[in-house]
């Protein structure tokens, strides 16, 4: 069935680990209730943050049903995990994700064509895609591994016309191009999501449905504040919107490390530890850096009474 995705925030779900490297469920499981207890309306899970390239297709899996199964009530969930440059395998591998039970699927741009491939070879991909897979609600994820691969809006329209694309992870970091995105997209069900925090208000204001981005994972419930908030009390959110454009430096310390350094702080026990980056670049100064985001963000949502 295809579902209508709320407006709001979606988390970038990162992948915890114990200490000899297998997926860390019961962190996982208190890292689904901190996103919901800090505003986040759902997650795009077994997403790039969640470090898909480096887990397998039985780990995936595993870790996408944990999260059907112990994910609070009425949390939706959008989904990935689309990693294969296989059209079949892409295909099986979609059909499994889906009968998890997600609320959308959701492609990656760059598994459809590569760099040096056209618009016509990324539709005709994408067609046969949703062709071959149940009736549910899709999405696109410009995921910038191994290459970013950028809707175009005139491709988007033709992707969105269909009716089942419904949610966009937007990394183009361009307000003209979200803009044209937003314009070629007015009239069908899809909505966007903006991933960059520092575009995020103006984004909302001209029409964007959200937050879908890695610093979701360090404070939601600023994104969630900015996204509810942002017509009614407009000069509080320009100041809101300062902070986390500047906190999303953090993006490109030592990410996922650092967010789950910051889990810690916040009362969501996990190890450091990740597949993609080396947990041994988080050194203290840049621990410290984390550690004053978060004293900040306490005295931010002390003031406005979250």
């Amino acid at each position: 069935m295809i579902k209508e995705i709320p407006n709001g925030v979606y988390p970038t779900m990162i992948t915890p680990y114990t200490s000899d490297n297998r997926i860390d469920f019961a962190a996982v499981e208190a890292l689904l209730h901190w996103y919901a207890d800090n505003g986040a309306n759902g997650v795009f899970a077994i997403c790039q943050s969640s470090e898909i390239f480096f887990l397998s297709f039985e780990e995936r899996l595993s870790l996408l049903h944990f999260i059907m199964t112990h994910k609070p009530a009425g949390m939706t969930v959008v989904a990935s995990g689309h990693t294969a440059d296989d059209h079949k395998r892409q295909i099986d591998e979609a059909k499994a994700f889906i009968a998890e039970g997600i609320d959308a699927y959701v492609f990656i741009a760059n598994r459809f064509a590569s760099a040096d491939e056209g618009d016509d070879v990324f539709l005709r991909r994408y067609q046969a895609a949703v062709d071959a897979l149940p009736e549910i609600a899709l999405g696109v994820y410009e995921c910038p591994y191994p290459y970013k691969r950028l809707m175009t809006p005139e491709t988007l329209r033709a992707c969105a016309l269909g009716g089942r694309l419904q949610f966009l992870k937007d990394t183009c970091c361009r307000m003209d191009l979200i803009r044209a995105k937003l314009s070629a997209v007015a009239d069908t069900p899809l909505k966007i999501f903006n991933a960059n925090a520092a575009l995020l208000l103006e984004s909302l204001q001209a029409g964007c449905a959200g937050y879908s981005g890695v610093m979701a994972n360090f404070h939601p419930e600023l994104y969630a504040w900015l996204c509810k908030k942002y017509r009614s009390d407009p000069e509080t959110a320009a100041q809101v919107q300062a902070f986390l454009g500047f906190a999303s430096v953090a993006e490109c310390q030592c990410y996922p490390v650092n967010a789950k350094y910051h889990l810690n702080l916040c009362g969501v026990p996990m190890e450091i530890a990740s597949r993609a980056r080396d947990a041994a670049e988080f050194g203290e100064s840049r621990r410290r850096e984390i550690e004053q985001m978060h004293a900040v963000t306490q005295m931010l949502k002390r003031r406005l009474g979250i």
